[in-house]
């Protein structure tokens, strides 16, 4: 099976070389980079010194959503795995891994690597997300030790930074929204491959160090914040069909109240509010799910792991 290897690329010319050097496995047939209209050397870095990677130059930053896509579509590989440009993984063998968890069962969607933060290997910066009746994806494992959790494990969403994804199941899902540009668009795709009853898996053998915002700049910031809201809205929107959307509206609308309180206290409330008034504005541009009866036992599992994914967030 052939693996191509997409990098979104955005001014990241100071991970490059680190994050493409780490990719060895003899699984890979290509690597595509799609640059974002980078105003620094990253073009001439990546034209210059790797020269066998097949480069998309954007004239314009386009966002992860659409360069991505661009990059899906080019691929010529049986799978397709996405790495952020400050992802560094940790041998040659972590995409055989996840080329080996992907294909022990038929109906897997994608697979993501355990993610460790590059300036403390000891901690984990990802081994999952997970997504919340109250609207909120949780990024399990952060800041624990690496120690934890060390097996692999059915996940609600896989974090698009380092994740194996299926080709044929991409294409038959429609790919990322470009609705979503950045934040919380492998949430919106994992909702919907669930919703189509595909399974998505956490690899706890396989290893990719993370800088950690290395194009947006911080975990909190006025770009993330407003675009995330909007994103959020995005994601209930598209797939909570009416009879999810009905059982969780009191916990959602809780959700979001808590959310708005803690970004008023770090200073970004106004920020917030505006981003999730864009998300009602925008919602027209993303297509919604329909409700489906012979998906029901596809609903009431996305359910059970909701509920069960806010007990941990709140009990563990």
């Amino acid at each position: 099976m052939n693996v191509s290897v997409v990098i979104p690329n955005y001014n990241g010319m100071r991970f490059l070389n680190e994050c493409l050097s780490s990719i060895n496995s003899e699984f890979v047939l290509e690597i595509i980079v799609v640059d974002n209209g980078s105003s620094d050397e990253s073009v001439d870095f990546i034209s210059e010194n790797y020269p066998e990677i097949i480069l998309i130059k954007n004239n314009s930053n386009y966002g992860f959503a659409k360069a991505v896509n661009q990059g899906i579509r080019l691929s010529k590989g049986d799978y397709v795995f996405l790495l952020n440009n400050d992802a560094i993984l940790h041998d040659e063998y972590v995409i055989d891994k996840l080329v080996h968890e992907i294909e022990s069962k038929q109906n897997i969607f994608s697979v993501s690597a355990k993610m460790l933060q590059l300036y403390d290997k000891n901690l984990i910066d990802n081994a999952g997300d997970e997504y919340t009746i109250l609207g909120w994806t949780k990024r399990v494992g952060y800041g624990k030790s690496i120690e934890k959790y060390n097996e692999s494990r059915d996940i609600f969403s896989a974090c698009a930074g380092a994740t194996l994804y299926n080709k044929n199941i991409l294409l038959e899902l429609g790919l990322f929204d470009e609705n979503f540009f950045a934040y919380m668009e492998d949430v919106d795709l994992s909702f919907r491959a669930r919703l189509s009853g595909y399974n998505i898996r956490y690899c706890a053998n396989a290893y990719a160090y993370h800088y950690g915002s290395g194009t947006s700049g911080s975990q909190y910031n006025s770009f993330k914040t407003r675009i995330a809201a909007k994103n959020n809205i995005l994601v209930i929107y598209k797939n909570m069909v009416w009879p999810l959307f009905l059982i969780n509206f009191i916990f959602l609308f809780l959700g979001f109240l808590i959310k708005t309180l803690f970004f008023v206290k770090k200073g970004y409330g106004r920020l917030y509010l505006l981003g999730l008034r864009d998300g009602f504005k925008n919602k027209s541009k993303s297509s919604r799910r329909k409700f489906k009866i012979n998906e029901l036992k596809n609903y009431l599992y996305i359910e059970w792991l909701m509920i069960k994914n806010t007990a941990k967030f709140l009990f563990y």
